[in-house]
């Protein structure tokens, strides 16, 4: 019997243990991947912990996936795909194809999303079967563990920058510059757009301005952060990465006329802004869900094009453990990722 190592949690909120499981074979419309590398997200929190509805244990973690096609299930073929071809998978692992925002064209909001590691096995593990409209392509010139956090902290920020109400030369603020806003800032940059960063502290400026900003407020300083952008001219969009609901509130009345708050930072405290604050300048407030197979392969191509990288501490499958409670801690600057090598 062929086996492969997976890293699994037998209990809610239990340890990882590395276990020998027997080698899948995938059915009709599916892959089995050799996965090369996996990113550790802040979002495996939900589902380690049994706090996303319908988790069952025990669990294999893991939705920022690089690797190999390894086997075709019957109809796989007809994407295009074959054995041996690189590619990553992302919070988005498929969609029904059925439901009415699917028959809208908008799969990232299907209603049963199949997120790997909470709707089928995930990436902490050497092998793993995939539906095949999840597959998105690697360019040659990413690598493993690149690709892997770019597909789903890459794609949450680009996505989110290139849907949102900004256009190339407009002020666009970054409000975090940790696993996902690092990523923001670059991309915001690349886009064209007149880049602030948003962080706690003046020892972070060095580093906002390496990752391509333009302009850095530093929240914990003497002027409000909205009256920094204010000062600016008023950010046309903001892209708030950081998990915390009141640094996000406190960027809106920076905002400029019709300007656009784009929630990715996950909290689940309430967010303390007024209808006033809207209604009278036309603002919104949008949540970004990540994005499609498709749109984590135009952020792959982007990032390969422009030079943009995610950074990433890469550790062995086997210490996995400690690598997830290094990312949970924040003592993980950007991107922990798992690699099978």
């Amino acid at each position: 019997m062929d086996t492969y190592r997976a890293a699994q949690v037998a209990a809610a909120s239990g340890p990882f243990e590395v276990v020998a499981r027997e080698v899948p074979r995938p059915g009709p419309g599916h892959v089995r991947l050799a996965v090369e590398a996996c990113g550790i997200c802040h979002s495996d929190g939900f589902f380690v912990s049994g706090g996303m509805p319908g988790v069952t244990f025990p669990l294999v973690p893991g939705h920022e996936v690089a690797g190999r096609v390894e086997e075709l299930g019957e109809g796989a073929q007809a994407g295009g795909w074959s054995v041996g071809d690189r590619v990553a998978v992302g919070w988005f692992g498929g969609s029904c194809g059925r439901c009415t925002p699917c028959r809208q064209g908008d799969f990232i909001v299907c209603d049963t999303l199949k997120v790997p590691g909470w709707a089928y096995d995930g990436g902490f593990a050497e092998t793993m079967v995939v539906p095949v409209d999840a597959l998105a392509r690697i360019p040659d010139a990413l690598s493993a563990t690149d690709a892997g956090p770019l597909a789903c902290a890459g794609v949450t920020a680009f996505d989110g920058l290139r849907r949102s109400a900004a256009r190339p030369g407009d002020l666009v603020a970054v409000l975090g510059i940790g696993g996902l806003g690092h990523l923001g800032v670059q991309y915001a940059a690349a886009m064209g757009f007149e880049t602030a960063a948003i962080a706690r502290g003046p020892e972070k400026a060095d580093f906002a301005g390496q990752l391509g900003a333009h302009h850095y407020i530093d929240s914990t300083g003497t002027t409000p952060v909205a009256e920094a952008l204010r000062s600016l001219g008023g950010a046309r969009a903001v892209l708030a990465t950081a998990g915390s609901s009141d640094a996000i509130a406190a960027t809106a009345d920076g905002l400029t006329h019709r300007g656009e708050l784009v929630v990715i930072g996950a909290s689940p405290e309430p967010l303390d802004i007024r209808p006033i604050q809207l209604i009278m300048r036309g603002r919104t407030v949008r949540g970004h869900p990540s994005g499609t197979a498709q749109d984590i392969q135009d952020t792959m191509a982007f990032s390969a094009l422009h030079g943009i990288r995610p950074m990433v501490e890469a550790v062995p499958l086997s210490e996995v453990g400690a690598a997830y409670r290094k990312m949970l801690s924040g003592a993980a600057r950007f991107r922990m990722v798992l690699t099978t090598g």
